[in-house]
């Protein structure tokens, strides 16, 4: 079997939603497909004669002490246009923040030149912080959306992006929703043919979503089409669901069903689909979307802004639903997937716990509801890849060679363990940790060595 690179050294992957696993000094063997070919374990008969034959055909990398081979990162919900606005208006009303600040920076991107300078920062931010895959919201203009596929294929990105859908004039503004339900979806058939061309002679395949922005921004009509389309060219489909209290009643509302229910209707609610946010699910949603086999995209920084609630990932998991990380630039304010699994865990223990005192504390909350960081990076990397349908997300044969290699932040003045070393990466790593990225077994940030 023909490798490209050997890397020598320890690495972590998820092998569940609450178990890593940790394996020391091993060889993963990186094939010319970008992908894990081969990984031998140091008690295995063949490991000297694998590492023997790295060093003499140079493709040997052995890792410092200090590093380890983490999964790349998988980020399932991110709004590229939004970029420039990160960190701005976060503590602003809903309303106030979409019309004020979102809806005008989005309708720049009908400028293909802005939209090159923005989504070239964005991506290679991205990928400085380990995020080697990520499910994006464009705009509404193809002009942009396609800078935004040029840039993940020039960083070396996977990027899994979508034409948004804002049909209804009536719950958008005046300057930016599209000029009306046939000319949306001929923009989105539109774009998922342009995408298909640009991946020709590529390495890394980008794909076209299906991305109806919300209930409120769309037609059913349109969002019906959106369904067809989904099932003409079996795409992705990625939207928001019961974000926060307004999104909720707005099903509500106008139609007298739940949020959930609006999308099943239409077609978006399938197996192939990503949901958003999420923090008012509940359990009819839940059950809704364990039978068509949804998956949810939890966004906990952006949550605790815009999010009314705190969505239940334990119980969520424990009823089989698939659930990823989402950084959602920019309700949130921070790029890095390493901020979001913290948050993620943060906001589980204040779920579970409570955070109002006028209530005693056996009432204050929900209980049983916490993640550990073992959950909250599987979350970010297998639980991603799942969300997603793609191979990837784990350090295991077969697998897409999509992967980083981070140092220790501090030194070891007292002995760890494996775990120990795991929770530290977890919670202490930044862009300045990160040495190396990997997209398909080519490098994205730093340099083998």
């Amino acid at each position: 079997m023909h490798f490209t690179k050997v890397i020598q050294g320890s690495y972590y992957s998820a092998v569940s939603s609450n178990k890593v696993a940790f394996h020391e000094n091993s060889l993963v063997c990186l094939n010319d497909e970008g992908q894990i070919g081969k990984i031998v374990q140091q008690d295995d008969s063949s490991y000297q004669t694998v590492l023997d034959q790295a060093k003499a055909d140079n493709i040997l990398w052995t890792l410092a002490d200090d590093q380890y081979l983490l999964p790349g990162f998988i980020d399932t919900h991110v709004h590229a246009p939004q970029w420039p606005n990160i960190s701005q208006a976060l503590n602003s009303f809903e309303e106030d923040w979409f019309f004020n600040y979102t809806f005008p920076l989005e309708a720049k991107f009908s400028d293909a030149e802005f939209a090159h300078k923005v989504y070239d920062n964005l991506v290679q931010t991205l990928i400085d912080n380990g995020t080697t895959t990520v499910l994006y919201f464009g705009s509404l203009d193809n002009a942009g959306n396609v800078e935004l596929v040029k840039s993940c294929q020039k960083f070396h990105q996977r990027g899994l992006i979508g034409k948004v859908v804002m049909d209804n004039p009536d719950e958008c503004p005046d300057y930016y929703h599209d000029e009306s339900t046939e000319s949306a979806l001929a923009d989105t058939e539109s774009f998922i043919q342009t995408v298909d061309k640009m991946n020709a002679g590529q390495f890394i395949k980008m794909q076209a979503v299906i991305t109806p922005r919300y209930l409120t921004s769309c037609t059913l009509e349109g969002m019906r089409g959106l369904g067809q389309l989904a099932k003409k060219y079996d795409l992705l489909i990625q939207s928001h669901c019961s974000e926060n209290n307004t999104e909720d009643a707005y099903a509500l509302d106008n139609y007298n069903k739940r949020d959930s229910e609006m999308l099943d209707e239409t077609g978006l609610l399938t197996d192939k689909a990503i949901m958003a946010h999420g923090t008012l699910l509940n359990d009819f949603d839940l059950n809704l979307f364990q039978e068509r086999g949804t998956a949810i995209a939890h966004c906990p920084v952006s949550n605790g802004f815009h999010g009314t609630a705190v969505l239940p990932v334990k119980k969520a998991l424990e009823k089989d639903i698939n659930v990823g990380l989402g950084t959602d630039i920019c309700g949130g304010y921070e790029p890095s997937i390493y901020q979001t699994l913290r948050q993620a865990a943060m906001a589980s223990a204040m779920l579970s716990d409570g955070v109002d005192n006028s209530i005693e504390a056996d009432k204050r909350g929900v209980g049983d509801a916490r993640i550990t960081a073992d959950t909250a990076f599987y979350l970010a990397t297998a639980g991603g890849a799942k969300t997603l349908h793609l191979n990837t997300g784990v350090i295991e044969e077969g697998a897409f060679a999509d992967l980083q290699v981070v140092h220790s932040k501090y030194p070891e003045f007292i002995e760890q363990t494996p775990y120990t070393r795991f929770e530290k990466l977890m919670y202490e790593t930044t862009t300045n940790e990160i040495d190396v990225v990997l997209t398909q077994g080519l490098v994205a940030k730093g340099e083998i060595k």
